[in-house]
């Protein structure tokens, strides 16, 4: 809320898949956040609009919490395969059943709702859609195409939305190859944050240099509302 009281804008971009957009505005609402489904940048979404334009029909491999995502997309007769976090629906015979869908078509197409490795619950670390799109990949000889972060139209969709450039934006993140390397591919500046799924080693990465790190969020916008007033 300081931020949006400031004059900076500001985009929540999210590689969720298990939660619709609607749904999670309204659990970041009930923790305090001040937003709203407009400014949300989300891969379902974004996935709907590429579905529409390229006239796919997908077989969906996702979690039921997004399903309402999809409701205006027609899914009869798939001519395409969509997965995002489905958590317990991966099981071997849904994984199985969108390998036997792509492998039946002539030119298969494999839309992913990102490429994380993990992320962390309080249970512990989870496996991500990019364990299983990669296992996809492998066995049908394809590559996918990645809607979510770290991919380069995601952030730039969400750059444009709100009518700056690359060089005027700055990402904040716990991902060292979604959060930060994505941005910085795009030519933003990128903070890492030292919770959520952040590890020690993040900060040796081999290839991917934050700008900056802070301990949290709140360091995060100290940082930022410092260097506005400047």
């Amino acid at each position: 809320s300081r931020l949006k009281r400031s004059q900076l804008k500001v985009r929540f971009c999210t590689n969720e898949s298990q939660v619709s957009r609607k749904d999670l505005v309204v659990l970041l609402r009930r923790k305090g956040f001040d937003i709203s489904e407009g400014e949300v940048t989300a891969p379902a979404p974004a996935t709907c609009l590429v579905l529409k334009e390229r006239g796919l029909r997908p077989h969906l491999l996702i979690h039921d919490g997004i399903r309402s995502e999809f409701d205006h997309i027609d899914t009869s007769n798939p001519n395409c395969v969509v997965i995002a976090d489905a958590g317990e629906s991966f099981s071997y015979r849904n994984v199985n059943k969108a390998f036997q869908v792509l492998m039946e078509l002539e030119n298969p197409v494999l839309i992913s709702l990102g490429k994380g490795r993990y992320y962390k619950q309080t249970s512990g670390l989870m496996l991500d859609v990019g364990a299983y799109m990669k296992a996809l990949e492998y066995a049908c000889g394809i590559e996918a195409q990645v809607v979510g972060k770290p991919a380069p139209e995601f952030f730039q969709s969400a750059l444009w939305e709100m009518g700056v450039e690359a060089h005027e934006a700055i990402m904040i993140g716990d991902d060292i190859v979604g959060d930060v390397g994505g941005a910085q591919q795009c030519g933003m500046r990128a903070l890492q944050v030292r919770t959520g799924k952040f590890r020690p080693s993040d900060e040796h990465h081999p290839e991917v240099k934050a700008d900056g790190y802070v301990d949290d969020l709140a360091e995060a916008v100290d940082l930022l509302l410092q260097h506005a007033h400047q």
